[in-house]
């Protein structure tokens, strides 16, 4: 069985399933980062590199109303990625705008529609209002929205929440909204300690510069020491698109849907054996441990041990004279 949905659901279902020895693959939701590096060099990164990475931010955090459960949760980038990304997300994220693009009047004009319920609205809200406290900057949003044209919608507004460290409550549980979360790393070492530090680990997207070795290096050392099911290099969330085996860790959840390891996951595989040249060669039990057993015994079966296991020419030698009683 395959389960899609919260933690405490989650323990009533494998407690559940425990009960009749079912197979279950869990997929919790997840605290996403969005890892930006800077070039180890020193070097600003192109605008155009960071146009796009900024657009792939936008589309990660907003797209379904932030309701997807590999969307961008968390933007955790080094100190000049951190900056320019504050002044080219802030713009943007206030000029979204919110409606029902099913509705034929709308013209297209609409990028944030409504979330499927009120009911996260005062736990957002209060998110926000602790993390500003706590010396977080609210540059855009934060706030439910009473749609005067869909006043039955249930809308909260595109939201830049800036300066957000790990001990905020904020950084650490899941939102399933339209709130960008930015946070600032100092070094690559940093940001991936960052990025593991929820008790999720699902996906994680990691962006930087490729033009040197050490360039190359750092991106594939945060990429390999991120503690998720996933992780897209200079992409976000393609290992879905191309249907990439899909799953968590931690409080993720385990066990992978999707690909070819979620397909096997869902069946259960059955081995079958059986001699290559039948007419030639036929399992048959040496004399000495044909029971009841004759002097030798012992021997001989730490032969067939040492032969099948040895891990060495000479072990596995050793293995053949005892089988042939030298």
């Amino acid at each position: 069985m395959t389960f899609i949905g919260s933690k405490p659901v989650a323990h009533a279902v494998a407690k559940s399933a425990a009960k009749v020895l079912m197979p279950l693959c869990v997929e919790l939701g997840g605290k996403d980062a969005a890892i930006i590096l800077d070039d180890p060099s020193g070097k600003a990164t192109a605008q155009g590199e960071m146009d796009r990475v900024a657009s792939i931010i936008m589309r990660g955090v907003f797209q379904s109303a932030g309701q997807n459960c590999i969307g961008i949760e968390r933007v955790v980038a080094m100190p000049q990625a951190y900056e320019r990304l504050i002044k080219m997300l802030e713009p943007r994220i206030r000029a979204l705008r919110l409606g029902n693009d099913l509705d034929s009047t709308a013209g297209g004009e609409i990028d944030v529609g409504a979330m499927v319920s009120a009911a996260s609205f005062d736990k957002l809200e209060r998110l926000v209002g602790e993390a500003v406290a706590q010396g977080a900057r609210l540059l855009a949003g934060g706030h439910r929205h009473k749609h005067p044209k869909y006043p039955s919608g249930h809308y909260f507004e595109p939201t830049l929440l800036a300066d957000v460290t790990p001990e905020m409550a904020i950084a650490q549980e899941e939102l399933f909204a339209p709130v960008a979360v930015l946070m600032r790393a100092e070094n690559p070492q940093h940001a991936a300690s960052i990025a593991n530090g929820t008790i999720y680990g699902l996906g994680c997207s990691v962006f930087g510069p490729t033009g040197s070795a050490a360039a190359r290096a750092q991106l594939q050392w945060v990429a390999n020491n991120s503690q998720s099911g996933m992780v897209a290099i200079n992409d976000f969330a393609v290992f879905y698109a191309v249907q990439l085996p899909f799953g968590g860790v931690r409080g993720s959840g385990y066990g992978r849907f999707a690909g070819e390891e979620g397909l096997r996951g869902l069946c259960n595989a059955k081995s079958v054996c059986e001699d290559r040249w039948p007419g030639l060669i036929k399992t048959a039990i040496p004399g000495k441990l044909d029971y009841p057993m004759r002097g030798g015994a012992f021997q001989m079966g730490k032969g067939v041990v040492e032969l099948g296991y040895g891990e060495s020419w000479a072990r596995t030698f050793a293995g053949v004279r005892k089988l042939v009683g030298l």
